[in-house]
């Protein structure tokens, strides 16, 4: 079954980040104030990543063809990197709070990229329907859960946020 797929993702998001941070925990789970168009993005948001959760619990990983399957596995396997790395980059932000080394010298959301990755290689494991779209509309959504954010982000960082986010790119 292919919810064994998700066992390294909690390990490294939730594992990972409380060996690292115990605080961190709480800030990755802290969600900015949403303005009334974010807020039918948040619950797509919440939707989403419940079917992201649940539906391995009901696929397979399809061994074949053998090229696609390997490819998956490289997919799901870089995604648990960039998380791991994403995960150790946002456990030590700077004093100031906001995180800026490690994998956030080059995006502002090193964390939202790693679980696309990581749900794109689950995606190419099982070659689900179901999941992919599940991933277009959490990717979507994540989009305007990020904008919220980077709002908040300028509100309480002011013009340290600022110039990191004329610095680095919000995603790549």
């Amino acid at each position: 079954m292919a919810f064994f797929l998700l066992l390294p993702f909690f390990l490294v998001r939730f594992g990972l980040l409380s060996l690292f941070n115990k605080e961190a925990v709480r800030r990755a789970a802290h969600f900015a104030p949403l303005s009334e168009r974010e807020k039918g993005a948040y619950w797509l948001y919440q939707l989403s990543n419940a079917v992201l959760l649940i539906a391995p619990f009901f696929l397979r990983v399809k061994s074949t063809p053998r090229w696609l399957f390997f490819t998956g596995a490289g997919v799901y396997l870089a995604g648990l990197i960039l998380l791991a790395a994403a995960v150790a980059s946002f456990a030590a932000p700077a004093e100031s709070g906001v995180s800026l080394g490690g994998l956030y010298r080059f995006s502002r959301n090193p964390m939202y990229v790693a679980y696309f990755v990581f749900f794109l290689g689950c995606v190419l494991l099982t070659r689900s329907p179901v999941l992919l779209a599940a991933l277009l509309v959490f990717q979507a959504a994540a989009h305007w859960i990020i904008l919220s954010e980077e709002r908040w982000c300028l509100q309480k960082f002011g013009g340290e946020y600022r110039r990191y986010m004329d610095r680095v790119g919000r995603y790549l």
